[in-house]
Parts: structure tokens; C-alpha cells; sequence
């Protein structure tokens, strides 16, 4: 991993943690009763996706709810390269962030599916105008500087959204689904969770864990996800 990506693994994960996003992802209330709703019941996400079937494999990748596969190639490696992963260190990939982002989509941020439709065809257009190529044939320092210039509100050919709202909702949405309870689609293995020590819900804590100074460590960690299972 180079001194880059480490830098913006740090950043996001420093941005999650000072933000409360850990446990929740960052969802308002009302979203993540929605958004539950929508993993605990596939029929909630959309006509389409109406069986627990269809959201199991929407979960592995073969189907999405939302994207079709080439916007969900897209978004997957555009995560990545905001929380690369590394040898021992989960990144987007790994914690099936586009998983999390494709059902919110579907259900409880379905308000900005126009918003990501827009986004993405700027996008294309700015990477094939810049490297005759689309965002996921670029090599990793391409995509880098594609995001930076995304950032910095330099990438041409964004309307609505601006290149740097896209930029901005992207990097949140990416931290939630890192984050977030794995019951709202992403966090998968609780990757995000172990990569901040953050321990889930236990069913309980005794006094030398109250006590404690130490970094809490004992598993399993329970989730929303295995609570609905019950």
C-alpha cells in the first residue's frame, strides 16, 4: 500500500469514527428504519427485488437492486480507491461497500438515484474526454487523479451533481457502508468494525469489562443483521 492510500484509509476511517458513523453508518432515524426494513424484508427494496432470494444474491453480486453491472463495476473501484484495502487491512471491496450503497439506493436513499445516475455518466464522459477510457480501465494512479480532480471541483462536465457533491456523497456513502451494522448490506464479516476495534452489540458486559482500560476484544459480535435472523 503506498504512503497515498494509507494517508486516505486514515482519513476516512478517522472520518467515520469522529462522526458517530461507526454503528449506525450515518443514517438519520427515519432512513434506518427504512433501510433495515429493506435487508430484513427484500420486498420493501423495490418491485423488482420482491424475495428474500433475490436479496440473498444481491448480496453476493449477482444481481443488484439498483445499479446495473457496469455502474456497480464502477462504483466498486471507485470505493476502493477511496478505502483502498491492503495485506491484513479491509478495504471497500472487501466489506462489499457497493452492496451497501446498491440497496440504499433501492430503498432508504432512493431520493438520489437520479443524483448517481447523473454523477456517473459525468464521470464517464470526463474519463473518456481525459484518458480515452472509462473509470474502472484506468490504472490506480489515473483513478487517483480522476478522484482528486473530483475534489477539487476541477473535473469537467458535471452539472448536477457538481463534480465535488459527487465527490462528497460517494466518500460518505462509502465510510457507511464500511461502517454501518452489516444488516444494511455492507461491513461484511464486520471488516469495518474490526479495523476500528469496535467490539457490535454484546449481550453483555461484566464488571471487569466496564472496568477496564483495555481495548474490548471478545467475540462474537453481534450485529442487527443476526438479531433479525432471530
Amino acid at each position: 500500500m503506498s504512503k497515498h492510500d494509507e494517508s486516505r484509509r486514515k482519513f476516512l476511517v478517522g472520518a467515520a469514527v469522529g462522526a458517530g458513523a461507526v454503528a449506525t453508518g450515518g443514517l438519520p432515524a427515519d432512513a434506518l428504519a427504512q433501510a433495515q426494513a429493506a435487508a430484513v424484508t427484500p420486498a420493501a427494496v423495490t418491485p423488482a427485488a420482491a424475495t428474500a432470494h433475490d436479496h440473498e444474491r444481491a448480496a453476493e453480486g449477482a444481481l443488484r437492486a439498483f445499479f446495473n453491472q457496469d455502474d456497480a463495476t464502477t462504483i466498486e473501484a471507485f470505493a476502493e480507491r477511496l478505502m483502498p484495502g491492503a495485506p491484513g487491512k479491509p478495504g471497500a471491496r472487501d466489506a462489499n461497500v457497493i452492496n451497501y450503497i446498491d440497496l440504499a439506493l433501492a430503498g432508504a436513499y432512493a431520493d438520489q438515484q437520479d443524483f448517481y445516475r447523473r454523477g456517473l455518466a459525468a464521470l464517464d464522459q470526463y474519463c473518456r474526454v481525459t484518458y480515452n477510457k472509462p473509470f474502472v480501465e484506468l490504472i490506480p494512479a489515473q483513478q487517483d487523479e480522476v478522484i482528486t480532480a473530483l475534489e477539487a471541483g476541477k473535473a469537467a462536465g458535471f452539472t448536477y451533481p457538481s463534480a465535488v457533491a459527487f465527490f462528497n456523497t460517494l466518500r460518505t456513502y462509502t465510510i457507511e457502508g464500511m461502517f454501518a451494522d452489516p444488516v444494511y448490506g455492507g461491513n461484511k464479516d464486520f471488516a469495518g468494525w474490526r479495523l476500528v476495534g469496535f467490539p457490535g452489540a454484546q449481550p453483555m458486559f461484566t464488571t471487569a469489562d466496564m472496568q477496564s482500560s483495555e481495548a474490548f476484544t471478545r467475540l462474537p459480535m453481534a450485529g442487527l443483521q443476526a438479531k433479525a435472523a432471530r
